[in-house]
């Protein structure tokens, strides 16, 4: 069984958003990892603890960290940059773990897209076909299938989602395999998203962590662009799903 935990940046509105991007990003973990690498992160929390006094119980909510910190800002901002970077060079070095990534550019996107069934639609069927082909990183079995664990988001709509994608998902042919469209049913994604709350799971926030400096790479902060921050993404390579999208040097899903 292979979990993925999902975050995104961004805003899903289409109309007087301020965000030209909407991103998902999915960390995916096989179950038999799952208990190691959670004690890894446990540890590198203890680091972090013992070296810039972040409590364990004290969330990794990147975005918050730099612009709304809260408690958190008797760190100060340089340190908790430090802290997101050392955060994402310990997810780099677990070769188990597997990034699928998507982004929406909503400029000169038609009236009446739906930004957010888009861009979780492409996650899924992403997820459904590396999970298809056997091609994550980690323990396979000839039979696996996966689980969906979000960040709190738009729970009806990404329910019925799931839902509708298992009895009705049109994919159009590829090139020179005619005219029309397949249905394929996603298969391998078992039981309804499992949603989760940042604040009480440490993967969850590895994968916000992900997310926003998917985001940042493509439309940094002022801070982020002083602080060469728009290059951070690029410090999970080693771990990014590059299967997604062959296309794209970084396996990044465009629409």
């Amino acid at each position: 069984m292979y979990l993925m935990y999902v975050d995104e940046s961004g805003d899903p509105g289409l109309v007087k958003s301020p965000t030209r991007f909407f991103t998902l990003s999915g960390l995916v973990v096989h179950e038999l990892r799952w208990k190691p690498y959670l004690e890894d992160i446990v540890k590198f929390r203890r680091e972090m603890k013992e070296r810039f006094g972040l409590k364990l119980r004290e969330e990794i909510h990147a975005g918050q960290m730099l612009t709304k910190p809260g408690e958190l800002a008797r760190i100060p901002k340089h340190q908790r940059l430090e802290i997101l970077r050392r955060f994402a060079d310990q997810l780099a070095r677990m070769p188990d773990f597997s990034v699928i990534n998507v982004v929406v550019d909503k400029e000169r996107k038609p009236d009446g897209y739906d930004v957010f069934e888009q861009a979780w639609k492409a996650l899924i069927q992403r997820f459904e076909n590396t999970l298809t082909h056997k091609n994550f990183p980690g323990p396979s079995f000839s039979d696996e299938r996966g689980m969906l664990f979000p960040d709190r988001t738009d729970e009806k709509k990404l329910r019925n989602l799931v839902r509708k994608l298992r009895a009705y998902n049109p994919v159009t042919n590829q090139e020179g395999y005619g005219d029309g469209y397949r249905n394929l049913q996603i298969r391998y994604l078992i039981e309804d998203p499992n949603h989760r709350d940042s604040q009480d799971s440490y993967l969850i926030q590895a994968a916000d962590l992900c997310a926003y400096l998917f985001y940042q790479s493509m439309a940094p902060s002022a801070y982020m662009l002083k602080k060469s921050g728009q290059n951070y993404f690029k410090r999970l390579e080693p771990i990014l799903c590059k299967v997604a999208a062959t296309r794209d040097s970084l396996g990044i899903v465009r629409l």
